[in-house]
């Protein structure tokens, strides 16, 4: 064991001497270094070795780094420390923390090459985690700019997780954003007078190809509306969002989801909006899109079959006996709203009238009736997430935020949401990072995360505080 040691300090002499050469360490500081990385060397050869000694040991090798004679330097550290990585996730192969910090080293210092081997490794240890196998794919895509390699990894991960909603999902959003690229590509081709790419491409036939086999295999409508929801971003998918619609209306209105969701679309139809001149004419423009709502709402009523028509009487109760009204973009605001709509039995109608009122507490009362607001209905569930982030950011807006009042704040929506919504938690962690908070709050603030957190949000959670401790995240405003 001696004899290994010896030779791997005498390996990092000569960086160190350049070290001290170039002014960055004194001669009594590279022999801290080196008294203190063979102390670290002894332990990690020892028979039982701990999972702190080389995050320990990484640590103060990673911290070494210097711009001159960067070949000299910096490059060999960087090897040792990937080295080191490659033998404590060999060791410790279902630590997935250890993993992701690996990950968010090559991503600051390695090569791109070193990610896709990173997550390569790591999927042959862990290919049960679809969130694994979606943030490879994503790798592929934004770091390394290879579609062909995201999309097989995708492939690969359907093979595991054939019904994965996420995978489907994300899949779908790739081979979207991965058309808009091309079709990018080939603006800029056309002016040099090429054109190397075909209209199906162009067009999203691939996304299309994503979308039918994902439907054949998860029906449900709720599903489908999720990937009309991302096909919609993109501006390029009329297509396709005219195909998914169809197929919504076609082969899903036994499902309530179905007329929920046409009914609202109502809402947000074209129509002259803004270009209307009166105030009147603006308002006529919206009491139309919500007479139409109701509309559908009535036409799901009849269709559906008795058990389920108490589900959309709740919504068509909601827009014809909560009268209310709002124009934001418009500068007015009108409220008529009973208990009733604030109570009601169907989850999405509750929750949205709370999130609305609250609204207009504070736009036309400000902070103190906003606040008053949200203290009488906290406890009135169903809540949304909304609800919670909206007092949020009306308390943010003040002049002098309290810092106790947020914590009320994520206290609370964590009650309600603190078990699969990791955002939550690195929000409230960012925000004790922020002006108003205390840092030394934020290791109980993960440790309970991690105790709470269930599934695949807490590999979310992980990935994202992983990104957040070494800068790829950005803090609380």
């Amino acid at each position: 064991m001696a004899e290994i040691v010896q030779q791997r300090i005498e390996d990092r002499i000569p960086e160190l001497e350049q070290l001290e050469r170039v002014g960055l360490f004194t001669k009594k500081e590279v022999k801290s270094i080196i008294k203190r990385a063979t102390a670290l060397e002894y332990k990690l050869h020892r028979l039982i070795v701990n999972k702190e000694d080389f995050i320990a040991y990484i640590q103060v090798r990673r911290h070494i780094h210097y711009h001159f004679k960067r070949e000299e330097i910096e490059f060999p550290i960087i090897h040792r420390i990937t080295s080191l990585f490659r033998r404590a996730t060999k060791k410790w192969k279902d630590d997935v923390q250890l993993w992701f910090s690996h990950v968010a080293f090559c991503k600051k210092w390695g090569t791109k090459m070193a990610i896709s081997k990173v997550f390569s490794s790591m999927l042959a240890i862990h290919p049960d985690k679809p969130a694994l196998w979606i943030m490879a794919a994503k790798s592929e895509l934004e770091d390394r700019d290879s579609s062909e390699s995201a999309r097989h990894l995708f492939l690969r991960a359907l093979r595991f997780h054939p019904n994965n909603k996420k995978v489907y999902q994300e899949y779908f959003r790739m081979e979207l954003l991965h058309c808009e690229k091309l079709r990018q590509q080939k603006e800029q081709l056309e002016k040099a007078e090429m054109d190397l790419f075909s209209p199906e491409i162009l067009s999203g036939k691939l996304a299309e190809v994503v979308y039918r086999d994902a439907v054949g295999k998860i029906k449900e409508a709720g599903f489908v509306i999720s990937l009309l929801n991302i096909a919609t971003i993109f501006d390029f998918t009329k297509e396709l969002q005219d195909l998914i619609l169809n197929d919504l209306q076609t082969n899903y209105t036994e499902d309530s989801v179905t007329w929920d969701f046409m009914a609202k679309r109502e809402l947000d139809a074209p129509g002259a909006g803004d270009e209307l001149p009166t105030a009147k004419g603006r308002a006529s423009d919206i009491n139309r899109r919500e007479e139409r709502c109701c509309q559908v709402y009535e036409e799901g009523v009849k269709s559906l079959n008795t058990g389920m028509k108490h589900i959309l009487s709740g919504g068509l109760d909601y827009l014809e006996k909560s009268a209310f009204i709002s124009i934001e973009h418009y500068g007015l605001y009108s409220l008529v709203s009973s208990q009733r709509s604030l109570l009601s039995p169907v989850s999405a109608v509750a929750m949205e009238m709370k999130e609305k009122y609250l609204d207009w507490s504070f736009s036309t009362g400000g902070y103190k009736k906003a606040r008053k607001t949200f203290m009488s209905l906290q406890e009135n569930r169903p809540l949304s997430k909304a609800f919670f982030t909206r007092m949020i950011g009306i308390e943010k807006k003040q002049e002098m935020p309290k810092m106790n009042n947020l914590r009320d704040y994520y206290e609370r929506a964590l009650q309600e949401f603190g078990t699969f919504d990791d955002d939550l938690w690195l929000q409230y962690i960012l925000e004790e990072q922020g002006t108003y908070g205390e840092p030394q709050n934020c290791g109980k603030i993960h440790w309970r995360a991690m105790k709470f957190l269930e599934g695949e949000s807490v590999e979310r959670f992980t990935t994202r505080y992983t990104l957040f401790q070494t800068g790829h995240l950005g803090g609380a405003q």
